[in-house]
């Protein structure tokens, strides 16, 4: 329908600008009630003014990404690029190895460690809604980790989870990959 891909390329267009605006709104805030340490505790000794130490720290970070970004994207722009893009289409046939991108691979691991379909939806979509929720439902006073060895080693094994779950979902549908996969999945959601 001509009506949706118009606004699919409008949204598109104006989803970078809401970005830049959120970000800018982020600073605003981290300049009006400053950041957090790494202790969690809130202490008003030696803190320094925003402007302009930190402005000038952002400035010079956001040049460096914009320069990277811009030299890998005009000397060299195939670099990151999926090798099988290059392949003929073929209407008629389905590439067995069709994958998402990197980013997607863990919750692509865990859709497929579910043979029921709408278990695995469901597994999908509550595997990254998890990770959105569960800052919200931490209400203690001290944020940080640094006196909780117990939940730095369960974040940890968490990581190390994520990434397996990432490895998998990159893999074929096969005998050892699909247990590994149905593990790490229910990992995910006990250490979750």
């Amino acid at each position: 329908d001509k009506a949706t891909l118009t606004r699919f390329f409008a949204f598109h267009f104006i989803l970078p600008f809401i970005v830049a605006a959120l970000a800018g709104v982020h600073l605003l805030f981290l300049h009006e009630t400053g950041s957090n340490n790494p202790s969690g505790l809130n202490s008003d000794t030696d803190k320094i003014p925003f402007h302009p130490y930190y402005t000038i720290k952002d400035i010079l970070g956001a040049l460096i990404m914009i320069t990277t970004l811009s030299s890998l994207v005009l000397f060299s722009p195939d670099m990151l690029g999926d090798p099988d893009n290059y392949i003929p289409a073929n209407p008629l046939n389905t590439p067995p190895h069709i994958k998402p991108e990197w980013y997607f691979l863990f919750a692509y691991a865990i859709l497929r460690s579910i043979p029921n379909k709408l278990g695995g939806v469901l597994a999908l979509v509550l595997s990254i809604a998890i990770l959105a929720i569960i800052p919200l439902l931490h209400t203690a006073k001290q944020r940080s980790m640094m006196f909780r060895p117990m939940s730095q080693c369960l974040f940890w094994i968490l990581v190390a989870d994520l990434l397996t779950l990432t490895w998998i979902g990159g893999q074929p549908v096969e005998h050892p990959f699909v247990v590994i996969g149905q593990l790490a999945s229910m990992i995910y959601f006990t250490l979750i």
